[in-house]
């Protein structure tokens, strides 16, 4: 039988979870990321901007050193343009049977990984533009090398018809993360053969692209005419090798407090027990919310400058945090992640308590909808519908 409680529990009325987005940082990281290439620089926005909100990182980074911008698909291309964005745009993952029409009206560029899609982009009205997608030794997303060269030659027959335009070439390392791993030289020799090929097949693509954020950051022999980086921007290097700004912050309310006796269970399957008497706080704010519900038991957050465990599980909606014995008022903010600065939790340590990758946690909390987003432009904030 559980313990029961010491105090009635008490409730205050007060906004919901908030995301808080430093577009200053932003701004810091291109500059940096920028002059890390002689080459052109594109803005990867894709899943809203890694949860940080495409519209706003995109034209932050176009004004402090991006030219390009960057989306997987069409459909992620749409809202850039509706907001007046008018910079070379390139979507890289989309379906047969995408908008391709749109895609041409619009002026996004199209990658091309396969045949049938060169097919389709080719019978499209208009004219597209086209970068074509080699596989560089991921078994993922472009072309295998068997059928690199009759696809080369394929595009250069579409060229000639004047069905589309071959202005790029594009790969992907997937090792960067690690510069030591040999996987890295077997990427860099299979782009250069790739760009062989296709210029044997009379093509000449202005546009180069091999390295996303960590091979920016750690090999100038894969940047080429242009680098892509989507999580550098808002804060990211998978690589370890470069600090850079967080851009993100997410505070919540404290719901409800009670005080507790040593032994009480707490949450789901009472996977913990207080070992003391202590206060419990209530967080609105769960894995429906996009906090990882596998670092249950290990995270923490700040409370009046102060680390403080949640204790349990994290549920769909609600977390628990141990105060302790320095008891907080109902509405009060605690911060459940920031850039580190004052001491709170980072987006890293969250992905080690949950055993994943931050790319995961922000843009699982930026996909959550009943959490507020905020953009901070100096010292002030703008509000996102």
């Amino acid at each position: 039988m559980s313990a029961p409680c010491l105090a009635p529990v008490t409730t205050h009325r007060t906004a919901g979870p908030l995301l808080e987005v430093d577009l200053a940082a932003v701004a810091a990281n291109t500059r940096l990321l920028a002059g890390r290439t002689s080459g052109a620089l594109m803005a990867v926005v894709k899943a809203d901007g890694f949860g940080h909100g495409a519209v706003d990182v995109a034209r932050t980074a176009l004004a402090n050193g991006a030219t390009w911008l960057g989306v997987t698909s069409v459909v992620e291309a749409m809202p850039l343009r509706a907001a007046g964005l008018r910079a070379p745009l390139l979507s890289w993952l989309n379906p047969l049977g995408a908008d391709v029409a749109t895609a041409i009206a619009s002026d996004v560029d199209l990658a091309v990984p396969s045949h049938a899609h060169l097919l389709e982009a080719a019978a499209a009205p208009g004219r597209a533009r086209v970068h074509l997608h080699v596989d560089t030794g991921m078994a993922r997303d472009g072309a295998a090398p068997a059928t690199w060269a009759a696809l080369c030659a394929a595009a250069r027959r579409a060229e000639r018809l004047g069905q589309v335009q071959v202005v790029g070439v594009m790969g992907h390392l997937g090792c960067a993360d690690d510069p030591s791993d040999g996987c890295n030289a077997l990427g860099r020799t299979r782009f250069a053969w790739a760009l062989e090929t296709a210029r044997a097949a009379g093509l000449r693509p202005a546009h180069l692209h091999l390295a996303a954020t960590a091979a920016t950051l750690t090999d100038p022999r894969t940047h080429h005419t242009m680098s892509r980086v989507g999580a550098g921007l808002v804060g990211i290097d998978p690589s370890g090798t470069t600090p850079l700004r967080g851009a993100l912050t997410l505070t919540a309310p404290i719901s409800s407090v009670r005080r507790v006796r040593a032994g009480t269970p707490v949450g789901y399957a009472h996977a913990h027990h207080t070992d003391r008497a202590t206060h419990l706080g209530l967080l609105p704010l769960g894995y429906g919310d996009g906090l990882p519900r596998a670092a249950s038991g290990r995270a923490e957050v700040l409370v009046r400058g102060r680390r403080r465990p949640l204790v349990g599980r994290i549920s769909m909606d609600q977390a628990v945090v141990d105060l302790g014995d320095r008891p907080v008022d109902p509405g009060e903010r605690v911060v459940v992640l920031g850039p580190g600065g004052a001491g709170e939790p980072t987006t890293a340590e969250w992905a080690e308590w949950a055993g994943t990758i931050p790319h995961e946690v922000v843009t699982g909390l930026g996909r959550a909808s009943r959490v507020s987003r905020r953009h901070r432009i100096g010292h002030h904030l703008r509000g996102l519908a």
